[in-house]
């Protein structure tokens, strides 16, 4: 069964003041994410050795995973705005609670730990919520443009935050840095409070447990003609893509004697792709043949990200990795998209914690793979393998009928 989505909205996704009070509060919730995530950094290595400062950085990832696919039931069953505002209050009480205590005594590692192991928690059933919240406050031909406007609202808050969690560690040390991240977490929950959430339609059903949900969830993701083949893609792309843009970057900027300062420009460049990607698709609100554009932009990526490991020179680099960014990040906006439009209304918590997973689940093991086959094989030959798993993704919806065909409403 496939429901259709509520009738479109009157007016675009980025002149709609529902929209943008959603939009505001997603920016303030990742700002302070990016700031918590350097507290969090900062803290754990003045606090302890290398080793437990990555223990530390690490001990959200568990959580999040394993209890993923259940925080998207609960998305669907409670309601994706409750559960974000929820999310968003443990969060901040959290946040706050460890800066007051590290302002007034030096406790050691074990609230860093606890207060990554809760962000874990709490990310298993936030990002379910945050990926089912816009087809409940937009219409259905309305969704890409908020996929544009959500990219854009990442890549703001990554480029604002690095520089505000460093300038709050420097004016206060990590317990100020940690209070400003917990300030514009709160400052999402009255915003979230004033948007507008549409029912789901007449005839949606729910399973008489959690239990039941959960099978129906993951049934409507593998019987679905899109979402199963997309969920495929998106596994190769991230697969393909994650090692070579964090270890392998890194690799390659101290093998080629460029620096932290080359690997800053080169990360600079993916980002202005990236963002131009996004506003592309918040302007435009939606591309013809979406599902074949998304296959072509996923596989010129793939190419894109081989060359990027035999390029001699910087300014070369910082080229490539703009059509990285370019070519990825409208691939994985048209993903989301499509994602989105796609699946059930009833079952979005569900589909986007299987697709969350599929990340989170896969593209770390790329990481190791990329560090240790680069030291055995050396550069070059490790991005031409990532390009070719990348390469993968996007010909599976060159290849799938039903992928190759997909269309974005508008």
């Amino acid at each position: 069964m496939t429901t259709t989505l509520l009738p479109p909205a009157s007016v675009r996704a980025h002149r709609d003041p529902n929209v943008l009070r959603w939009l505001g509060a997603y920016t303030s919730s990742m700002l302070g994410d990016n700031i918590y995530y350097l507290a969090l950094s900062w803290a754990a290595v003045q606090t302890g050795t290398p080793a437990q400062a990555g223990l530390v950085m690490s001990a959200s990832a568990l959580p999040r995973a394993v209890l993923m696919l259940g925080g998207g039931v609960i998305a669907d069953r409670l309601g994706p705005r409750r559960v974000v505002i929820g999310s968003d209050a443990v969060r901040c009480a959290a946040v706050l609670a460890v800066a007051a205590l590290l302002f007034l005594t030096s406790p050691g590692l074990w609230p860093l730990a606890l207060l990554a192991c809760v962000f874990g928690t709490v990310d298993a059933v936030f990002m379910p919520a945050v990926g089912a919240l816009p087809a409940r406050i937009t219409g259905k031909d309305q969704l890409a443009r908020v996929q544009g406007l959500r990219g854009l609202a990442i890549r703001g808050a990554s480029v604002v935050g690095a520089p505000l969690g460093g300038l709050g560690v420097a004016l206060g040390g990590a317990p100020a840095a940690f209070a400003l991240a917990g300030a514009l977490i709160a400052l999402s929950i009255p915003l979230l409070l004033s948007v507008r959430v549409r029912d789901l339609p007449a005839g949606t059903e729910r399973g008489a447990t959690a239990w039941a949900d959960l099978k129906a969830g993951l049934r409507h993701v593998r019987r679905h003609r899109v979402l199963g083949p997309l969920m495929i893609a998106i596994a190769l792309g991230d697969l393909g893509f994650v090692g070579p843009l964090n270890v392998g970057l890194t690799l390659l900027a101290d093998h080629r004697g460029w620096g932290a300062a080359g690997m800053g420009w080169i990360l600079a460049g993916f980002g202005t792709g990236a963002g131009a990607a996004s506003l592309l698709l918040a302007a435009r609100g939606r591309l013809p043949r979406a599902g074949l554009v998304t296959g072509c932009a996923c596989t010129a990526g793939s190419v894109a990200v081989g060359a990027l490991g035999f390029v001699p020179g910087l300014a070369a680099a910082v080229g490539t990795a703009l059509l990285v960014g370019l070519l990825t990040g409208l691939s994985g906006a048209l993903c989301g998209a499509l994602l989105q439009t796609q699946a059930d209304p009833a079952y979005l918590g569900r589909v986007t914690a299987v697709s969350s997973l599929v990340s989170l689940g896969l593209t770390p093991l790329s990481m190791p793979f990329a560090a240790a086959a680069t030291g055995a094989f050396g550069l070059g030959p490790v991005y031409a393998v990532s390009a070719a798993v990348c390469g993968l993704g996007g010909l599976v919806f060159l290849v799938v009928p039903a992928l190759r065909r997909a269309e974005l409403p508008g």
